[in-house]
């Protein structure tokens, strides 16, 4: 009867061993139940005590699963903080050449549309160059042509009264001849000085004309002057400006660079993590559930061979007490 209980004991954890094997699809489990088998009929063989060495299987069983446990939970903590770290540089790396992308690309269209500003105004200056220079052509020709007319004009004009002079001269003598021939000087005397008026007035439209000529010339001058300076010293602003503009992009641009270069460190060892921690048919939380089924059966099995073990020990002592009993009487 003592024989029966401990082979029912062995026999019911073995079993136990090998459904909790089957169930969890356990290679070590199987392993091991057939470990507790060969260790149970060995020990029957050599009367050792015939839980002692299932129980150290089990133990050590579950030593091992507990460390397994321990150090996946640790591979799983250091993979939870790792990708959560890395994933957080990487949407900070990604937000910072997406910014970076954006100034280098406001500063670009900043620096070709002052580019093209500058390339106008230089036509416009350019323009008003020639248009001073072809001013200046005219009024050298203007005022040429109007000293040359007025030499002529102030000619005549003195020809004309130094006629008159002499005319009037001529015909102021008081001879008796010269009255006879009054009517005629009064007539030739008139005509000249009509054409001294006209002379006179065509000389004075002459130089009015020229006055005002040249006043305009002075002013329109000014003017030109006055835009030329203010063209040149914005296309001096906005060359200095693109110039600028042009710099920070060349910075800007190889700041971006080098974020992206840590960026692809980080992609890269993002895709390690995930080899190391994600690319595994079974998750995390199915291993540990597993993991702990088992260590929950393995458990359960030395309950069985511990209960086993304390019957075992009670029916030894009340047959040694029993055979005490008989030697007595």
């Amino acid at each position: 009867q003592l024989s029966s209980g401990v082979d029912l004991a062995k026999f019911e954890a073995v079993r136990f061993v090998r459904d909790l094997a089957r169930k969890q699809n356990s290679p070590a489990l199987a392993q091991l139940a057939s470990k507790m088998s060969s260790a149970m009929h060995a020990s029957s063989s050599s009367g050792e005590d015939p839980f002692a060495k299932v129980k150290g299987l089990i133990s050590g069983m579950i030593e091992k699963l507990q460390s397994e446990a321990s150090a996946e939970a640790s591979q799983k903590a250091f993979c939870d903080e790792e990708m959560s770290g890395s994933t957080a540089k990487k949407e900070e790396l990604d937000g910072n050449i997406e910014k970076l992308s954006t100034k280098i690309d406001q500063m670009t269209a900043g620096s070709a549309k002052l580019k093209e500003e500058i390339s106008e105004t230089q036509k416009a200056l350019s323009e008003l160059i020639s248009s001073q220079a072809e001013m200046d052509k005219m009024r050298a020709t203007e005022k040429e042509t109007f000293i040359a007319n007025k030499a002529d004009m102030e000619k005549g004009l003195e020809g004309v009264k130094l006629a008159l002079k002499v005319l009037r001269e001529y015909y102021a003598k008081a001879d008796k001849a010269h009255e006879a021939e009054g009517g005629s000087s009064t007539g030739i005397i008139g005509t000249l000085e009509v054409v001294e008026s006209d002379f006179s007035k065509g000389l004075a439209e002459m130089i009015a004309i020229e006055e005002s000529a040249a006043a305009s010339y002075d002013t329109e001058s000014k003017e030109n002057a006055i835009e030329k300076v203010t063209k040149e010293q914005d296309v001096t602003y906005k060359t200095k400006e693109s110039a600028s503009l042009d710099k920070a992009v060349a910075d800007l641009t190889s700041d971006r660079a080098g974020v992206q270069s840590e960026l692809d460190a980080v992609l890269e060892y993002l895709e390690k993590l995930k080899e190391q921690c994600v690319a595994k048919p079974e998750t995390y939380e199915e291993r540990k559930g597993r993991r702990e089924a088992e260590l929950a059966g393995l458990k359960e099995a030395l309950k069985i061979l511990d209960g086993e073990a304390v019957l075992l020990q009670k029916s030894s002592r009340r047959t040694l007490r029993g055979t005490h009993r008989h030697i007595a009487a």
